[in-house]
This record gives C-alpha cells, structure tokens and sequence, in this order.
C-alpha cells in the first residue's frame, strides 16, 4: 500500500501537468498543508470554543481520554500512597509542581490555604503496623520545613490514615488503639487476641494537647454473652456498634480510613471500613459526654447519631445495603453542585466493581431499628472497567463533573450525565490515595509560582 505521502507526490505531478497557473497555486498551497501534517503522530485534541484558531493541545501519554467540550480545567493533586512525593497534574497530564518530602506519606495530604502543607507521614519503625499506619502528623511550611509536628507511635496508639485541620485551627487525628485480649473479653468480645478499636483526637498545634477525644471502645453493643456487660439484643440498639460484628485475626477489626467534618452541623463522618458503613459521630460533645450516651447538640453524647452503607451491621433487615468497604465520606461544600450531599467511594470486593455514590443527607440525624435508615442516592457511577480494592475517592469539580480518584489506576472525571471527559492512567506500580482538585486560578497556587 502508497504511503500518504505517495499519493501527494502523484497528485503534484497531475497539478504540474494540467492545471492552469491560477488553479496549480491553490491546488499547490491545500496539498502542502496536508501533507505537513501527515507524519505528526503526537496525541492532539483541538478544544471547542469560538476561537477560530484554537491552540493545539498536546496531551502527556498517561491521558487516555480527554474531551475538550466537557472536562473541567482545573488542577488535580495527586496523592502518591506510600512515597515522598505528591504531584499537581494539569489536564494534558503534565506534572506543574512536585513536592517532595523526607519521610513517606501515611496517606492524607491538602494544601491549607496560606499554601502550607498538612499531611501524615510514616515513622520508619510503627510498631502497630496494620495498612495505612503512619505516626506522625506535620504543617509543612513553604521553604519544606516542618513548622509543626505531632507524634504518636508505639506499641498502643499509632495514628493512621487521615488528617483534617478544623476551623478553629486545631487538627483532627484518627488512632488505633489497642485493647489488650482480656480487657476486651471482659467487655463481651469474642475476638481471639488484642484488638484495635478506633479513636478520634482533636490536638491544639500550640500545645500540642488533646482538647477533645472520641473512643469507639466506649460504645459497644454484644448479643453473645449475657453475662457480661454491653449485653443487649443488636439490632435495638443502633447507635452502638455490634463489637463481634467483625472479628479479624489480626485484630484490626474496625479498620476506620478516613474522615470529613461537617462545619454547620459539627458532626464527624467516618469511613470504617471493616463494617462497610459511614458512622456520624457528634463532635460538639465534651470528651466527658463523648465517653457515654447522652449530651452533646444531638442529645447521644459519642454514640452513633447516624450510619449508612450497610444496615446488617446493626442487625437491620431494612434498607438496602449498598456498600462492600468504602472509603472517603466526602461532604459536599464550598457552593459545588450538591452541596450538602455526600460522595462515597464504595470499593466493591465481591463483584470487583467500584462505585461512587451521591448521597442525600437526612435533615435530622435519626437511627430507628428495623426501619430503613439509608439516604438517597442522588447520583451514582459505576464502570466494569473500574475497580480499587483498597483507598480511592471522589471530589466534586465546580462544573459539576465528579473527579474519581481509582487507587491503583488513576483518575476519572465524569460528567453528570456519566459520560467520561478525562481519564488519567498513571501506570504501573501507581497507588493513589486520593485526588484533590485546584483550580486553575486559586490564589493559593501562587505559594509555588502557578
């Protein structure tokens, strides 16, 4: 078969033998333009738009998808799970700034707004060492140094996986805490060896002191001894949680992943991932109240004000279960499209499946037994091509698009009408804690000289 570039030749020769001279220079001038064109084979996609001469856009080769007409030109975060870097990737896929660090990310990392950088990084030696544990907690000023640090790491405590600062300046923490076997027996366990139940702490970075605390341990519900306490029947008590719901080997049988705080109504959502559930945990309690039932803006003091995603967790056969583990509640803020709902990023272990979830809040935190206490779906996506075992998440782009962060893939931004407009393959060996978005005009992107 001719070479494109063949036929060319062959067409100049008919030009040159019977064409008039007006006609031979118009024909000339078309067929030279094309033929400058024939040998490019770098990935170019031409954006819409009203400009009659649009720039071409020359896409890095992780882009396998970009739709020019519907993605949202904004900045992605990438959070490099496990590695002492992050990258902030542009639509085309090129990497505008790197940060670097000198120990290994535990997982979370956000950019504060001063441009400093808050994230939870790995001590060499943690001695709990269950996926996601990490010790130590730090504010990163702009030159890389460490403004602040907190450390927790030993054979007890270890922090883990996220990190959020609140607004009135302090930082909010999730710790394994272990329990040793007996004492856990003793409160109706049946969990053979230690366990690691999950605990909340709020620290004030200028005395790196604890002014609030919240212990799962605390609220415990057990149909399996009746001779022990925190005995009662499951699915009556849907504020605590059922203790033997998820006996694990190893005794990370909660395995909580993350966190978002809820301003207006100072409620924590939490991601645990051993129940496949969201738990809603009142944070306006004082650490006193947080230890028992009652107090706080919602009357429950540190119990359970509300949960979704799996309803068997508390023995209710109401309400459709729809998560198979889960990560990253992430409330909706900030005047984005759904503001108020939450996105979800249900991992999908059993069919190997993933899928986001756009979830309606109630209005009243309320937990009801054998009734059906999910939210609405308001939005959802899913794609048999899709699928992260572990960490992921969702961010929801001012346009209204949805910026999918698949773990050990890459990134997805997806349309409401679930249609894909950017697709970011980062290759192998990549691991993605989550993707955060920044757009492109954001005056903190000016710390780093965007």
């Amino acid at each position: 078969m001719r070479s494109f570039n063949n036929y060319i030749f062959l067409a100049l020769k008919l030009i040159l033998m019977k064409f008039t001279p007006t006609l031979k220079y118009l024909a000339l001038a078309i067929l030279f333009a094309f033929a400058s064109c024939s040998d490019d084979d770098s990935p170019i996609v031409t954006p819409s738009g009203d400009n009659p001469d649009p720039d071409p856009i020359n896409l890095a080769p992780e882009v396998e998808i970009y739709e020019a007409d519907k993605i949202h030109n904004n900045l992605t975060l990438a959070i490099h799970a496990g590695k002492n870097f992050s990258t902030l990737i542009d639509k085309t896929g090129q990497v505008v700034h790197e940060f670097t660090f000198d120990n290994v990310l535990g997982n979370d990392l956000e950019i504060l707004p001063n441009g400093k950088l808050l994230g939870i990084f790995k001590e060499p030696n943690t001695q709990i060492q269950f996926g996601g544990a990490a010790g130590i907690a730090r504010i990163i000023d702009l030159d890389g140094t460490v403004e602040w640090e907190y450390i927790l790491n030993s054979a007890d405590f270890v922090l883990h996986h996220d990190v959020e600062m609140l607004p009135n300046g302090n930082i909010l923490l999730l710790i394994w805490e272990r329990i040793l076997e007996a004492e856990a027996a003793l409160q109706g366990s049946v969990n053979p060896g230690d366990i690691y139940p999950e605990k909340l702490i709020e620290i004030n970075p200028t005395t790196n002191s604890i002014v609030w605390e919240w212990r799962s341990f605390d609220h415990i519900i057990q149909d399996d001894d009746a001779s022990l306490p925190n005995y009662g029947i499951v699915s009556q008590h849907p504020n605590k949680f059922n203790i033997n719901y998820n006996p694990a080997s190893n005794g990370d049988f909660m395995h909580a992943n993350g966190f978002d705080y809820d301003t207006e109504k100072d409620v924590i959502y939490l991601s645990v991932n051993g129940f496949s559930e969201v738990w809603v945990i009142d944070h306006s309690t004082t650490t006193a109240e947080a230890a028992t039932d009652t107090g706080g803006n919602y009357g429950k003091g540190g119990d359970i004000i509300y949960r979704f995603g799996n309803p068997r967790a508390y023995d209710n056969m109401m309400g459709e279960v729809r998560n198979d583990r889960n990560h990253y509640p992430n409330l909706l803020e900030n005047g984005v499209p759904g503001e108020g709902n939450i996105l979800l990023y249900v991992n999908g272990f059993s069919e190997e499946v993933s899928t986001v979830y756009e979830l309606e809040m109630p209005a009243t935190f309320s937990l009801t037994p054998n009734t059906d206490n999910e939210p609405n779906v308001v939005w959802s996506y899913t794609n048999v091509a899709m699928y992260s075992a572990k960490v992921s998440g969702a961010e929801r782009l001012a346009n209204g698009n949805t910026l999918i962060c698949e773990g050990d893939f890459g990134f997805w931004e997806i349309t409401p009408e679930k249609e894909i407009a950017w697709r970011y393959n980062g290759g192998a060996g990549s691991f993605f804690w989550r993707a955060y978005d920044y757009e492109v005009d954001d005056p903190v992107l000016a710390s780093f000289g965007l």
